[in-house]
């Protein structure tokens, strides 16, 4: 969640340094916002982490999450609509006249809605940082730090106990290999690592070696202390020292960490001794100890566990170089093979020693073998789902009950097998969170090819710049850190040694499903934007039409904005009932199909609808870069129209732009969305007069008459037609030779553009009666029309030439 935020600070403060788009107290309130994020991710790095235990926090971190959320997608509606804006001015050529014309007072709305949109944002997440000091959430998380960490250690040390000794399965071999690496070889001090990812036995499997009566017997000393990740390197001093040697009481309480070290040393320094340091997250914890520890040549060893591989090379003095980690004194621990989980299980279950003792029936063993089949190897999960089953009645309604709510079973609280996990994904550093959560889009044990994730993760723009860097060689360091940290395994590698493919554990996904679930990042998404070769995510673009997560299943999308492609097919877009604005741009004639107009009379929540039907080169679309394509055939033109069913139940429709071959326009003005607003054709190709049907629409205030979306040669506006349109755009109508306006016709029309009419050589006498037009722009007209307002004389066209902008 922290690392959510981060990327957003970083988008906010890039606007702000767009003046372009700021004026005045609204650069002031996007400041605020900025800075009072900031705040919010200092505390979020605490908080976060401990959300999973304590419901109060949980609930904290949620309202940020939401306010982030909220904020977000008032920015990036903002920018997507003065980008539009500008795009469109800018093919006007005439923007040295904005302060006059459109440009200045065309923004000052989106300026106006975004100061007030800001400033009620700004008041939320005051209120929400006020609750931090009100509800005592400073001192919970400081006392929830330690106690958490306090019952990890506690549960790590249970759990090691109950599957230590007799009922330790498939680490036989481990322990020998453990052992030798511990009592033969050279004689220098030297670390021997186990690595693994949490829960997978690395507690257990040195407590076995620890135990082993050849290892006491080779050395004087040992000792045991376990590290975790909130340590304190004189209670570990404390630790080792109370195994290999006595101190008074009073000594322990006055010493200071230096003379306990020393101590420790002078005590240690002609011993053969074993120290092992349990769950070490930081280097930083053997550097603590690592000087008290003699160096001498009597073949003293340390042994430690961890989740982190570059930690155990840096301990022993091998450096991680390029990819490929040192080996030397490293034991992985493997994943438990089907054999030895269902063996695990049956101990843990029956209690049994051997195999006499199995299921009942063989409707139980299936179900047995679909509960450890849950647990893919993982030794704590079959474990905790053991111990469960042994409490149970050995019945099939009792054991399907487990099966159906195993996620429920290991998901309960800071002691849970989730919780255990949980600790791996708090560990990482926040540029790794978000790349670890998007690694469970990809389908259970399907391999991740690590090119396609690298390159995910930069669409993403959760790859952060480090100087020159090209962003796919950091990249790669993030995915080589995630397998360093037991996060990610390696499925397969390249010749040179590089990972060609990765994949994840089912339970890492699972809790990498579970937290982005919380943040928001899959089934919350609400806006999906691709417009004018940009899009708010690259990467969602991808995972929805790759089918990773249908867009059938983002049922909390309120903006829908993409180029069509297959993912139309079906009636997955009528399951989006939240939506408020969908966009469809590009060749849609393929699926203008009966369940594409299904879908759209779903959509009664709509409030802007634009449906694009147009031809897109393939070579310059913005598909080709994230791996998509369009249609690879020329298909039969369709007409966007005579498919779509009535828009009356639409009440919320307020803008409706079609672009694309309209034969002919619905007479009955019940077809239409009975509160439109903003009515925008393209590229229709109408040739009967539109304006004797729009006239009639009794809400309509905006009409734009576009390049193509009428080809006839007359217009006619009656009296009494249009009483609520206050804005009328003709735009590269090349047919059009004359525009009637009636009297009493558009009686509240404010402004009007009438561009690239070429063939329009006479004004529109009708326009001189209407007293409210503020605003008239003549741009790229004939000559004879614009030397007729030029020229004529009358007070009436005095009027008019004060309020006309002429661009030729």
């Amino acid at each position: 969640m922290a690392d959510t935020v981060s990327i957003f600070v970083e988008k906010l403060s890039n606007l702000v340094l767009q003046e372009a788009f700021l004026f005045g107290q609204v650069e002031e309130q996007v400041k605020l916002l900025r800075d009072e994020l900031k705040w919010m991710r200092l505390f979020l790095k605490d908080a976060d982490s401990q959300s999973l235990c304590n419901e109060k926090i949980k609930l904290w971190v949620e309202q940020i999450r939401n306010v982030t959320h909220d904020a977000e997608d008032v920015i990036d509606e903002f920018i997507l609509d003065m980008d539009r804006r500008q795009l469109r001015l800018n093919t006007l050529k005439f923007l040295k006249c904005l302060p006059t014309c459109v440009g200045f007072a065309d923004k000052l709305p989106f300026i106006h809605e975004l100061d007030g949109r800001v400033k009620e944002i700004n008041i939320r997440i005051e209120r929400i940082m006020a609750n931090r000091s009100k509800y005592g959430l400073e001192a919970l998380m400081a006392s929830n730090s330690s106690s958490t960490t306090d019952q990890v250690v506690a549960y790590k040390e249970k759990w090691a106990q109950v599957v230590e000794g007799s009922d330790v399965v498939g680490i036989e071999d481990g322990t020998e290999v453990v052992t030798q690496m511990l009592t033969k070889g050279e004689m220098r001090r030297a670390v021997v690592s186990i690595v693994g990812m949490g829960g997978l036995g690395k507690t257990t499997l040195a407590k076995k070696v620890y135990n082993h009566s050849g290892v006491k017997r080779h050395f004087d000393c040992i000792a045991w202390v376990c590290v975790s990740q909130e340590f304190k390197p004189r209670e570990l001093l404390l630790s080792i020292i109370s195994s290999v040697m006595s101190l008074s009481n009073e000594e322990k309480k006055e010493m200071r960490e230096v003379e306990l070290g020393g101590k420790l040393r002078e005590c240690l320094n002609d011993k053969k001794y074993l120290v092992v340091m349990d769950d070490v997250w930081s280097i930083e914890a053997w550097s603590s100890l690592c000087s008290y520890l003699p160096e001498s040549r009597n073949g003293s060893k340390v042994l430690m566990t961890t989740r982190n591989k570059e930690i155990a090379a840096q301990a022993n003095g091998h450096e991680v170089v390029g990819h490929t980690d040192s080996q030397a004194l490293v034991y992985e621990l493997p994943i438990m093979d089907d054999d030895e989980s269902w063996e695990l299980f049956l101990k843990k279950t029956f209690g049994a020693r051997d195999n006499t003792h199995v299921p009942s029936s063989k409707t139980l063993e299936e179900l047995g073998r679909k509960i450890v089949a849950k647990c893919n190897g993982l030794p704590l999960a079959i474990v905790v789902l053991g111990g469960l089953l042994s409490t149970k009645e050995r019945t099939e309604p009792s054991w399907e009950r487990v099966l159906e709510s195993i996620d429920w079973h290991l998901n309960r609280g800071p002691e849970s097998c989730f919780g255990i996990l949980a600790l791996s994904y708090n560990d990482l550093p926040y540029y790794l969170k978000s790349c670890f959560l998007y690694c469970g889009i990809f389908p259970e044990d399907s391999e991740i090819k690590a090119s396609k994730l690298i390159h995910l993760w930069i669409a993403e723009g959760f790859v952060q710049r480090r100087g020159i860097e090209k962003l796919e060689d950091i990249a790669e360091d993030y995915l080589y850190e995630l397998i360093h940290r037991s996060m990610v395994q390696v499925a397969r590698k390249k010749a040179n040694g590089r990972v060609m493919s990765c994949r994840i554990h089912d339970l890492l996904r699972d809790l990498a499903i579970s937290e982005a679930r919380d943040a928001k990042l899959f089934e919350e998404l609400r806006h999906l934007n691709c417009c004018y070769g940009e899009m708010s995510s690259q990467f969602k673009l991808n995972k929805c039409m790759n089918g990773y997560l249908g867009v059938e299943q983002l049922t909390n999308l309120q903006t829908l904005a993409l180029p069509v492609g297959s993912w139309l097919e079906g009636d997955g877009l009528g399951k989006l009932t939240q939506l408020r604005k969908l966009r469809l741009v590009g060749p849609l004639a393929p699926y203008l199909k009966k369940g594409f107009f299904d879908s759209i009379a779903e959509l009664t929540t709509l409030r802007t609808l634009f449906l694009g039907n147009w031809q897109v080169d393939k070579k310059k679309t913005l598909l080709n870069r994230v791996g998509l394509k369009w249609q690879e055939n020329v298909v039969e033109e369709k007409t966007l129209l005579p498919g779509l069913m009535s828009f009356s139940r639409h009440t919320y429709l307020y803008k409706v732009h079609l672009y694309g071959k309209v034969d002919k326009l619905p007479e009955q003005t019940e077809f239409y969305p009975p509160n439109l607003l903003k009515l925008t054709l393209s590229k229709c190709e109408l040739e009967d007069d539109p304006m004797l049907i729009l006239e009639k629409l009794p809400t309509l205030r905006i009409l734009g008459l576009l390049r193509g979306s009428y080809v006839g040669k007359k217009m006619v506006c009656s009296c009494g037609g249009f009483l609520q349109l206050e804005s009328l755009e003709l735009n590269g109508l090349n047919e059009l030779e004359e525009l009637t306006v009636e009297e009493g016709a558009m009686c509240n029309l404010r402004t009007l553009q009438i561009l690239s009419c070429d063939k329009m050589k006479k004004f529109p006498h009708g326009l001189l009666q209407m007293k409210k037009l503020e605003k008239l722009g003549l741009i790229r007209t004939s000559g004879k029309l614009i030397e007729e307002v030029q020229q004529t004389e009358g007070e009436e066209w005095d009027r008019i030439r004060l309020i006309t902008f002429i661009d030729k």
